[in-house]
């Protein structure tokens, strides 16, 4: 029995005190809640361990130590024990990223331990809808990904990672997570693209992460040569509506807070802001 407060490891047992926490804020918590769905609690197939915060023997937070360092729903005595735990383990992470709150106060305890980062993004929107756009038709053009396309849509995609976080996802591994990862993606029928007359893609996004309550969109990317041509806001609606046919009744995205042409582009499409990620770059 677990009294008063602590943080523990969770093992598959938990599954569904941990999803009873996910589910509390299903738009906020697409990216965990969607791998925890597929792979349960299990560190090998869940890519890293979840840590579970209890209150009066009640799990109230978690937080995701994998790739990156995700809490969820988090309070601040949880952010607390979190960033102890974190400390004493050493960074495994490439970043630290969920809701804008929780993560700035864990960085806060992290920063003198595991600084500098190479990037901080301290507030980038997260935005929703549940509805196409009345006035922006879908880019009939763009369709998914096949899985004979991988040679199609790698370019693609190291470009949009690249310019979006600022390093190649091709370094260290020779890519070859990443390229699981897309492969991942275009295999489930959730990457999206339009290609030109030569092949070429000249616009894509995928739908990073789909919960039965929400999906996220990410990758969303234009060809720098097709940029001021309008494409953007019909590929997002095509995106879009692809996400609330076939996946789930909400569909979110959460974008940097500079990059204004995104921000406007997504509401055009009808997104609205709903709160706010960060994300800290290693």
């Amino acid at each position: 029995m677990l009294t008063q407060t602590t943080t523990r490891v969770l093992e598959p047992d938990d599954l569904d005190a941990a999803l009873a926490v996910l589910d509390r804020e299903p738009v906020a918590n697409a990216f965990v809640t969607s791998r925890v769905r597929v792979a349960g609690l299990d560190p090998w197939r869940l890519g890293g361990e979840m840590w579970g915060w209890y209150e009066d023997g009640m799990l109230t937070s978690l937080c995701y130590a994998g790739a990156n360092l995700v809490p969820v729903c988090a309070t601040p005595r949880a952010v607390r024990a979190f960033a102890d735990r974190a400390r004493r383990a050493g960074r495994r992470c490439s970043s630290i990223v969920g809701p804008a709150d929780a993560t700035a106060e864990l960085w806060r305890l992290l920063e003198p331990h595991w600084g500098p980062a190479r990037d901080v993004r301290a507030h980038q929107p997260l935005m929703v809808t549940d509805r196409m756009p009345d006035d922006i038709a879908p880019d009939p053009y763009v369709r998914r990904v096949r899985k004979d396309e991988m040679e199609t849509i790698m370019p693609a995609c190291v470009a949009m990672f690249t310019e979006e976080v600022g390093v190649s996802p091709l370094s260290g591994d020779g890519g070859l997570l990443y390229q699981a990862r897309v492969a991942e993606l275009v295999g489930a029928g959730r990457s999206f693209a339009r290609l030109d007359e030569h092949g070429k893609v000249v616009f894509k996004a995928e739908i990073g992460a789909a919960t039965p309550q929400a999906c996220q969109i990410q990758g969303v990317w234009v060809a720098p040569e097709y940029r001021g041509r309008g494409l953007a806001a019909p590929g997002m609606a095509a995106v879009l509506r692809y996400a609330l046919a076939d996946f789930a009744p909400v569909a979110s995205l959460y974008v940097n807070d500079f990059n204004t042409a995104a921000r406007r582009t997504y509401r055009r499409v009808g997104f609205e802001e709903v709160g706010a990620f960060m994300s800290v770059l290693f």
